[in-house]
């Protein structure tokens, strides 16, 4: 953690992080789209740029489905950073899981958040989820 963040920040942090965790891992698009603002950037780790809370819904649907139907992680915060008031970083590492939630070897995730206050709630306002690839053995 950089600065001093509230107690209450850091909860609204890891409730969104813990949120958007739950959405991908129950591969429920509509959850994980609830965790952005209405209006956001995000880019997916394939490099795919999404904007607006209805573009990564429709983005997500057909990708859960699919590529990512067998894929899950766990979400664990790095560090945050507060950089206005109820604007916060967040620095996310996604490890690989099984169905259980026991890591497995495949790609990482580096994910940034900035999540900011809004009158629904603590939102992701923009992002950016990069691929780490397995070590090799």
């Amino acid at each position: 953690m950089v600065g001093d963040i509230s107690p209450e920040t850091q909860a609204a942090a890891t409730g969104v992080v813990k949120a958007l965790e739950k959405a991908f891992n129950t591969k429920d698009p509509i959850a994980l789209s609830e965790q952005f603002a209405q209006k956001t950037s995000w880019s997916n780790a394939m490099g795919t740029r999404l904007d607006g809370r209805e573009a990564i819904a429709e983005f997500s649907a057909p990708a859960m489905k699919g590529l990512l139907r067998e894929s899950y992680a766990r979400y664990d915060i790095v560090k945050l950073l507060e950089i206005a008031p109820d604007v916060i970083a967040v620095n996310v590492a996604q490890t690989p899981t099984d169905g259980s939630g026991d890591p497995v070897e495949d790609t990482r995730g580096a994910a940034l958040y900035v999540i900011a206050k809004h009158m629904d709630g603590w939102k992701i306002v923009a992002g950016q989820n990069t691929a780490i690839e397995a070590p090799s053995a």
